[in-house]
């Protein structure tokens, strides 16, 4: 199965989001981007690609362990960028980043050590994906608009391994589902 590691934004952030990507999908040309809906909407912290059956528990436990180990923090989305000039607009970040980046970073180590092979390791980038494009896009007017964009602060007291399941319709503008297929508290409690 392919999972992922991740930080799920509560439904009222949620929310705020959806308000501001709806003003977004407004602007010239948002037609020409594959917007992600907002089941879609997370903090990939390792994403782990296939994944065996039989190693979904080796992994569950250690990212139980990683998530006993940290504590709750606050974050909010903050702002935006992209990747790829324009094949990747995303939501930013703001609060205990360094909570986050050690998430991330523990999150790949317990999938290094359950097995999985995790290529080169690189920094970690907060990013909430909005939207995509398969050829260059030009997104500064997203990423202007996005600039004074700022959610509330939620705490994070989860981690959670996500499955995701890709389109096999061929359906256009079909959507990947993503499924909680593992939670953990954050500092064991809960």
């Amino acid at each position: 199965m392919r999972l992922f590691a991740a930080v799920l934004p509560p439904d009222r952030v949620a929310s705020e989001l959806a308000a501001e990507v709806a003003e977004l999908r407004k602007l010239p040309g948002a037609e020409g981007l594959r917007w992600t809906g907002r089941p879609g909407w997370h903090f990939t912290l390792a994403f782990y690609g296939e994944v065996d059956d039989d190693v979904v528990p080796e992994l569950s436990a250690r990212l139980e362990r990683v998530a006993r180990r940290g504590a709750p923090f606050e974050l909010a989305l903050r702002g935006g960028g992209q990747f790829g000039h324009g094949r990747a607009l995303w939501a930013g970040a703001a609060g205990d980043l360094a909570a986050l980046r050690l998430l991330a970073d523990r999150s790949e180590a317990a999938a290094r050590k359950a097995g999985l092979d995790m290529g080169e390791h690189r920094r970690y980038k907060a990013h909430l994906t909005l939207a995509r494009s398969r050829d260059a896009v030009d997104v500064r007017p997203y990423v202007e608009a996005l600039h004074a964009f700022e959610s509330r602060t939620w705490t994070v007291t989860e981690l959670v391994l996500v499955r995701s399941n890709l389109p096999r319709s061929g359906v256009p503008g079909e959507q990947p589902r993503y499924e909680p297929v593992g939670r953990w508290p954050l500092g064991g409690a809960g």
